[in-house]
């Protein structure tokens, strides 16, 4: 088990109502979880900082399958890639709808590279990166 630090911090009261009210609609059990969760966003993101960072992300899309072309441009793009693509997920949300999730790893810069040709491919409805880490230097 990890050694725990104890701290103190003051807060506005009415920044403490508005967290706790985000932490019981969220389900936490206590500030302090909320807090190590925050932290760790933030030190995620701090990462994200360094081009040579080894890093992770999700990328997710929503497409009409119909439109010419797109399938293969978004299939081209992850090829051009495929030292970072772990994985793909591909769903269909309806007739023509599709939703894929491409699973990216690799040094910062050549993840969010990945990231924004896929996001920027014409023809995507929607696209969301959430960026993530290896896990080694978050406790």
């Amino acid at each position: 088990m990890s050694e725990l630090e104890r701290f103190s911090i003051s807060i506005p009261k009415g920044l403490l109502v508005a967290f706790d009210s985000r932490n019981e609609r969220k389900g936490y059990g206590n500030r302090s979880e909320a807090i190590r969760d925050l932290v760790r966003e933030a030190l995620v993101k701090e990462e994200w900082t360094d081009p040579e960072a080894h890093v992770a992300a999700t990328v997710t899309l929503v497409y009409d399958h119909h439109t010419r072309t797109l399938t293969e441009r978004i299939t081209s793009v992850q090829h051009d890639y495929g030292d970072l693509v772990v994985s793909t997920l591909h769903v269909h949300l309806d007739h023509h709808n599709c939703l894929e999730v491409v699973v990216l790893r690799g040094e910062a810069k050549n993840v969010q590279a990945l990231a924004d040709a896929l996001t920027s491919i014409r023809g995507v409805k929607h696209a969301q990166v959430t960026r993530a880490t290896d896990g080694k230097s978050i406790v």
